[in-house]
Order: structure tokens, then C-alpha cells, then sequence
């Protein structure tokens, strides 16, 4: 019940102020957003890659007002690009992008968007890594899914990411794995209208199973984003009759969230990809952590009332 509450949250200037003033706040965040810099980052990537986890890498910052902000988001992909050159980890570290964040809600947004993200995926490819374009709310995805389509005439292995709680979902999830395409499937965290999203939890897991079996019998990459202890053991039993090899499919978990469980995927032989998000403009990711679990909406008031 508390989910839609946070969801609303995240859009509130007047939360977002009293949150990030709040005593406790800060080393919450920590727990999920690791770093404001590059230099904060590259450490984490350097250990995790090194306990034989992959990463992708979001450069948080949503709300965008500017071009000039779109054009600095842009940069920061590139500096964190420039970065992660000489550590030679190709396609262990791949980036995820909100196509908001490079100016899609602009005027002349979706060309602008396209512009912006086009010169960080061809950073990218040439360091051998890729991107994936992030899925945000549902009056998005048609202008998502057409700069998807257009980057990967040029670099097919540009992934992209689909919800389960969408109406639409099943129809795009087809059209993707008949493609061949790299698909991240998670559950969906924003706040959607029953009109064009599923309302309860039951019902989203089923969806979730649903769109993860046409995932896993269709010609593209799968790439499971959930923390959700049935659906991992539902997805590796998918894979197995699918018939696909454990290089064929990967899992992906939050940064900060199950830690254990990324490692003993790993040590399982599963592609395990950490999404880790760092910057300076946090609040919108933040609560949609808390919306998410109610583990960590737990953790978040405990941690608040200690520090205070």
C-alpha cells in the first residue's frame, strides 16, 4: 500500500527538499547510490568486477529542464566512458541511460534524445561495452523504442528495457525477442494508471512470467532484473528448457541490495550484472528503491531515527 505513496513522492519538489535535509538521509542513500563523481565510482567497479561481477552504470539525474542539461548529462556518460577505457573490462561494465535525462521531455525531445545518446553508444562500442536504454513511465516508450530501433541498425547490441506491469508489454517483449534483441524484463517502478498497468502484485508476477518465457524461447539476449528469490528460480528454470547456456542469459540486481545473492549467482557460473547508479541528483532513484521494497522504506526510517 505504501508503494503508490512513495511513487508520488519521488514527483514532489517539497519531499525532495525535506528529504535531502533530513539527518539520516545521507548514509541511506549510500547504501544504494555509492558516489556523486567518476572518482567515487571507479573503486567499486574495480572490486566488484574483481569478485567476478559485471556491472552497468547509470549516471542518475532525471529531472531535466535545458538542453544545456542534456548536454551535460551526455558528457558525464562520456567522462565515465573515458574512465573506464584503460581498465580494459569491455562488455563487464556496460552503461543504462534515461533517455529523459538527455532531453527527451524537450521541445524537439525525441531528436535531441537521439542525438545525445547516440555519441555515448558509439563511445561505448568503441571500448567494446554497450548501452541499454532505460524504460521510464508509460507515455515514453514509443519514443524509446524508436531510438532503440535506430541505434541498432548501426550497433545491434544496444539493449533496451521492458516492465511486466504494462498492458503493452507481452506485444513488445514478442517483437523483441523475435528481433534478437538484448531485453532487460523488470517489474515496472513507477507509478502507471490501471488503464495501461496491472495494479496488483500478483498480477505483475504472473505478467513477469509470462513476457520471461517469451524471452527465453525467442532469438535475443534476456537479462533478468529482479530480486524476487521465486522469479530467479522460475527464470533458470525457463533457461533450462529454453536450452540455453548460462552465458546466453544474465541476472541483475541493485547495487546495495542482496549482495550475497549477486555473489553466489557468480559463483554458480551466472552472469551477474550489479546496476550501480552514482551522481549527485539522486532523489528520483532513491525513492523508487523505497517504493519498491518495504525492506528498504524500513531500513530508510531506522536509520533516521538513530542518526537523529
Amino acid at each position: 500500500m505504501l508503494g503508490p505513496v512513495i511513487l508520488a513522492a519521488s514527483r514532489s519538489d517539497r519531499m525532495r527538499r525535506l528529504m535531502t535535509a533530513a539527518p539520516g538521509t545521507k548514509q541511506v542513500v549510500d547504501r544504494f547510490i555509492p558516489g556523486e563523481r567518476v572518482d567515487d565510482v571507479v573503486p567499486i567497479i574495480e572490486d566488484l568486477t574483481g569478485r567476478g561481477l559485471e556491472l552497468t552504470m547509470d549516471v542518475v539525474g532525471e529531472d531535466i529542464t535545458t538542453r544545456e542539461q542534456a548536454y551535460a548529462a551526455r558528457d558525464a556518460y562520456l567522462e565515465l566512458i573515458d574512465r573506464l577505457k584503460p581498465l580494459e573490462l569491455g562488455e563487464r561494465v556496460e552503461m543504462s541511460v534515461k533517455l529523459s535525462m538527455f532531453g527527451q521531455a524537450l521541445e524537439g525531445g525525441h531528436e535531441l534524445a537521439l542525438a545525445n545518446v547516440r555519441p555515448v553508444v558509439e563511445a561505448a562500442a568503441e571500448i567494446g561495452t554497450t548501452v541499454t536504454l532505460d524504460a521510464e513511465d508509460h507515455t515514453t516508450l514509443d519514443s524509446m523504442f524508436a531510438i532503440h530501433d535506430e541505434l541498432r541498425k548501426d550497433f545491434p547490441q544496444t539493449g533496451c528495457v521492458i516492465q511486466a506491469y504494462l498492458f503493452r508489454t507481452e506485444a513488445d517483449a514478442r517483437r523483441l525477442a523475435a528481433n534478437g534483441s538484448r531485453v532487460r524484463l523488470v517489474k515496472g517502478a513507477y507509478k502507471e494508471p490501471a488503464e495501461v498497468a496491472y495494479q496488483q502484485k500478483h498480477e505483475i508476477d504472473k505478467a513477469y512470467v509470462r513476457v520471461l518465457r517469451t524471452l527465453m524461447e525467442g532469438e535475443g539476449y534476456p537479462m533478468i532484473g529482479s530480486h524476487d528469490p521465486r522469479l530467479i528460480s522460475i527464470a533458470q528454470e525457463l533457461a533450462r528448457r529454453a536450452g540455453r547456456k548460462l552465458n546466453e542469459y544474465e541476472f541483475q540486481m541493485l547495487y546495495g541490495i542482496r549482495s550475497e545473492e549477486h555473489l553466489r549467482l557468480a559463483a554458480e557460473g551466472h552472469r551477474m550484472r550489479v546496476y550501480t547508479a552514482y551522481g549527485t541528483d539522486w532523489y528520483g532513484y532513491f525513492m523508487r528503491r523505497l517504493a519498491e521494497k518495504p525492506a528498504n522504506l524500513r531500513f530508510f526510517l531506522r536509520s533516521m531515527v538513530t542518526k537523529g
